[in-house]
């Protein structure tokens, strides 16, 4: 999430390593030029760049090189944003500069990275690299500054690489020699020869029957989950960063041997439901036998797997309050046997007691792995009684692919852990997608279906009952294109994830949403997206004396009115579609929220029964009075863990 100290101290750290990690990935430019237009405004004039609300200028003084420079004249309602479109050339990296002086000042490019720095009090080089997409021919570079921080000034930008080019077409050369390495009753193990292309091969999809079976980066792979005694053909493809694919190899034709052991294990009896809550259910049942022995039972919820155990009990959580499920159980021996299902089992689970049955409520602050001296979260929660946490951030890597900081894995790595974690203590997690800066999602999958398709390899990594587009900055918020994709992308995940709640978090004004905040709410309604909650972050107003409770609740109250007026709602139900996201002790401007106001806020939340309650961040919610803004304490005096205390106190 959420405010400028988090978005590039940690994330754009990130995002930087892995832009340099993409350069020793791709094939190097053929040659390195400035490739943009009036780099340093020597002409005296924009010529080449279009800066929004008509508030860029060339000035003679201050500059870097030169006699020139740029400046963009920040107002209260527009950031001064300044680009240029250049074209380029697909599956290549370039090198993004500037100097800049002023305070948050930001240089990226649309749809891609970004970087950033809160105070230049004189000139400073910001840099940012980025690969181009496999069809990607033009890219837009933006500057722009922070509403209501002043005038900031850029001069000497350089865009490092080739000019655009023809798009690669030429497809690799087909692999040679494939072969059978090794021959089992469930599996095939094959090799073949390299291929080659003009700029290089990044994969090879391996074809069992006609169907793709696995795609491998080398030149070997094991095919499993064969029959015994049964006949396979196999070839093989090669694929370029382009997405051009070779001819198939050789045909090879391979019949498995019999399996040793082809009897399946007895099904399991007395499926029967041990304990219910609104999102889980506890289930036991009958034991199978095997003429070898069972190995796992494999839990269905409503015909899909939802978990898969050793022993005869199994609890499946992710569930949603007041809706019917049924179950059955699968037992398994070590050579793939499947038994039949058990009795089939329907359970209903009850209300979540917040309200109308079903109803989201959710106090979750912010925790994240990858910043801030993160705490353990069972003693957050043992000293706090906080049950859920909104566990930050899912970005990028690879395209559109999914993982945690664009770098850590989904599975079996800290994330996971904590959020094994958190439902050992009784509690529940909602991953956060995006945040202020990094390689995000949103600009990164080509659709909106594809970028539903990496929400939802998070909400089968982990089962989850919800999620939140932490939807921020120029790549996404301020893009509509990826707006649109993101809203979209959601309502597809909705169609697809019964009782699945969606939120998206974004920032605000003290009068209530910005422009792209109202109209990220009327193309929620027109499109049916279904949003659940939308949450605001009332803070970073820009002036170090707001009251932040005054500041919340009218932003709030303005977000209120906009749900009303668009939706139709009454206030009750608008409220119920609500949420907060503040941040505790000292913001990015100074400004103070204080354990006073937290608590204010927190009850005025409670009288108005809106969704959701949270805070940038667990990590930051310890004291540290006078210490400044600090991603390990809230620079102001408290208890540790306070913050979260009051919020657990939040009901709705």
């Amino acid at each position: 999430m959420h405010a400028p100290n988090r978005r590039a101290t940690a994330v754009g750290a990130a995002a930087l390593l892995l832009a340099t990690a993409a350069v020793a990935a791709v094939p190097s430019s053929a040659s390195a030029a400035n490739i943009l237009t009036n780099p340093g405004f020597e002409t005296g004039t924009l010529s080449g760049w279009s800066c929004s609300g008509g508030l860029g200028s060339v000035v003679s003084t201050p500059v870097h090189g030169g006699s020139k420079a740029l400046a963009g004249a920040v107002s209260a309602s527009d950031n001064a944003k300044c680009t240029q479109t250049v074209a380029v050339q697909p599956n290549t990296t370039y090198s993004l500069s500037s100097w800049v002086r002023g305070n948050y000042v930001y240089l990226g490019v649309t749809g891609g990275t970004s970087t950033w720095t809160p105070a230049a009090a004189d000139w400073k080089q910001l840099t940012v690299s980025f690969t181009t997409g496999a069809a990607q021919t033009s890219a837009e570079v933006y500057l722009n500054g922070w509403f209501g921080q002043g005038t900031y000034y850029a001069d000497d930008i350089s865009l490092d690489g080739p000019g655009g080019g023809t798009p690669d077409t030429q497809a690799p050369t087909a692999p040679g020699n494939l072969t059978a390495t090794s021959t089992a009753a469930t599996q095939v193990s094959l090799s073949w020869g390299a291929s080659t292309d003009n700029v290089g091969v990044t994969g090879y999809d391996v074809y069992r029957n006609g169907t793709l079976a696995t795609t491998v980066t080398g030149t070997t792979a094991t095919v499993t989950g064969l029959s015994a005694g049964t006949a396979y053909t196999f070839t093989v493809k090669a694929h370029d960063a382009a997405g051009n694919a070779s001819a198939a190899s050789n045909s090879v034709a391979v019949t498995t041997p019999s399996g040793g052991d082809q009897q399946a294990p007895t099904a399991p009896g007395n499926l029967a439901a041990t304990a219910t809550a609104a999102t889980q259910v506890s289930l036991s049942w009958g034991a199978s036998s095997d003429n070898v022995g069972v190995t796992a039972y494999d839990v269905y919820k409503n015909g899909a797997l939802a978990t898969t155990v050793t022993g005869t009990t199994a609890t499946v959580t992710g569930l949603t309050a007041s809706t019917a499920y049924t179950f059955t159980v699968k037992a398994r021996d070590a050579a793939g046997n499947t038994s039949a299902a058990s009795n089939s089992l329907a359970v209903t689970t009850p209300s979540d007691g917040g309200g109308t049955p079903g109803t989201f409520k959710q106090a979750a602050p912010y925790l994240y792995n990858g910043w801030g001296n993160p705490p353990a979260a069972s003693t957050v929660m043992n000293a706090t009684g906080i049950k859920w946490f909104t566990l930050a951030f899912v970005l990028a890597q690879n395209g559109c692919n999914p993982t945690w900081d664009s770098q850590r894995p989904l599975l079996n790595g800290v994330d996971q852990q904590t959020i094994n974690a958190v439902r050992a203590a009784g509690g529940d997690v909602v991953p956060s997608f995006g945040g202020w800066s990094g390689n995000k999602l949103g600009p990164n999958c080509a659709d909106a279906t594809a970028l539903a398709g990496a929400y939802q390899k998070v909400i089968d990594a982990y089962k989850l009952k919800a999620i939140d587009i932490d939807i921020e900055n120029t790549d996404e918020f301020e893009n509509y294109t990826v707006q649109d994709r993101i809203l979209n992308a959601l309502k597809i995940v909705k169609q697809k994830n019964p009782g699945i709640r969606t939120i998206v978090t974004f920032g605000t004004a003290i009068s209530g949403p910005t422009a792209p905040g109202n109209r990220l709410i009327e193309q929620s309604k027109a499109i049916g997206a279904d949003i659940d909650v939308f949450t605001i972050m009332p803070f970073d107003f820009g002036n170090a004396s707001t009251d932040m409770y005054a500041a919340t609740v009218s932003a709030a109250t303005g977000l209120k009115n906009k749900l009303k007026s668009v939706y139709g709602w009454d206030d009750a139900t608008a409220y119920s579609h609500l949420g907060i996201s503040g941040m505790n002790g000292l913001s990015d401007n100074n400004e103070t929220t204080s354990i006073a106001n937290w608590t204010a806020i927190r009850d005025w939340a409670n009288t108005n029964h809106i969704a959701r309650l949270a805070f940038w961040s667990v990590n930051r919610d310890r004291g540290c009075a006078g210490g400044g803004l600090q991603e390990t304490c809230s620079g102001i005096a408290q208890s540790d863990w306070q913050f979260t205390s009051i919020t657990a106190g939040f009901t709705g």
